[in-house]
């Protein structure tokens, strides 16, 4: 009897601990959250974790939603926060031939008015970054507040560390005459040029960012911390800050500080 009773209790405590192991989330590709928007061409992967005031978060260049796997965790548990593919990016496939900053700030309003929300705060890393400011530019009134980081105006040895606009002058060259075959060679090239030849926003336009707005960098960055501190004197009702020991991955590397510095930002 008292073998059969300790049998049980063992088999109890392995049920229980089984149960209390959640398989993680799958950010990116979680089919019990994941939809699809038909947005101006494409059809515009994302998914929603958590309730409260709506957040974007937008990945960068060759990104996706994953990028942000350190950070739903977190802002979910206050905020809607919607995670995008971008167009060309992820599971947001784009067949086209062009791409620009511009047509991906207009693919992320277009999906705020599909989902009904009118305004969002904004998070935006890398290329990510750069869309968050063109959103605040082109559609000031859908942006509460945004947070920046890693985002560049324009694509130089002065906006990028010279030694990465080296390499990707050195790629450009090697294989601007290559010709391409298969979808994802032709997508990767495009989104390769989307970073070389763009963006171009000249310094005044930033005067149209209308909401709070805070600036980031690493203080090794892949963008000059002189670059971003071009953009957070150029913007109205910008805040700047320079994580320190931090590269171009601000919210990876120094995940627990950067989630609650951006939280009190816009909570403030």
């Amino acid at each position: 009897m008292k073998k059969y009773l300790f049998i049980l209790a063992f088999l109890q405590t392995i049920t229980l601990f089984g149960y209390g192991q959640q398989k993680p989330i799958s950010y990116g590709n979680n089919p019990t959250v994941g939809k699809y928007y038909n947005i101006r061409g494409i059809k515009m992967y994302f998914e929603v974790y958590g309730e409260g005031k709506p957040l974007l978060m937008i990945h960068g260049n060759g990104g996706s939603i994953d990028a942000f796997k350190k950070n739903i965790p977190y802002f979910s548990k206050k905020y809607k926060v919607i995670v995008v593919d971008s167009r060309a990016h992820g599971k947001s496939t784009d067949t086209k031939d062009s791409l620009s900053f511009e047509m991906m700030a207009d693919d992320f309003n277009a999906l705020l008015e599909a989902m009904h929300i009118k305004k969002t705060y904004v998070i935006g890393w890398s290329d990510g970054g750069i869309n968050a400011l063109v959103l605040a530019m082109r559609h000031p009134d859908k942006v509460i507040k945004l947070a920046s980081t890693g985002a560049n105006l324009w694509p130089d040895s002065t906006a990028l560390i010279p030694s990465l606009w080296k390499d990707m002058e050195k790629q450009y060259n090697e294989q601007k005459n290559k010709k391409w075959t298969t979808a994802k060679e032709k997508n990767d090239w495009k989104i390769f040029l989307l970073d070389y030849f763009q963006p171009n926003i000249p310094l005044k336009a930033l005067k149209a960012i209308k909401c709070p707005s805070l600036i980031i960098c690493g203080d090794h960055d892949l963008i000059p911390i002189e670059h971003t501190v071009l953009i957070y004197q150029n913007i109205p009702k910008a805040y700047l800050w320079v994580v320190p020991n931090s590269g171009h991955g601000t919210l990876i590397e120094h995940t627990d500080e950067f989630n609650k510095v951006v939280d009190d930002f816009f909570s403030k």
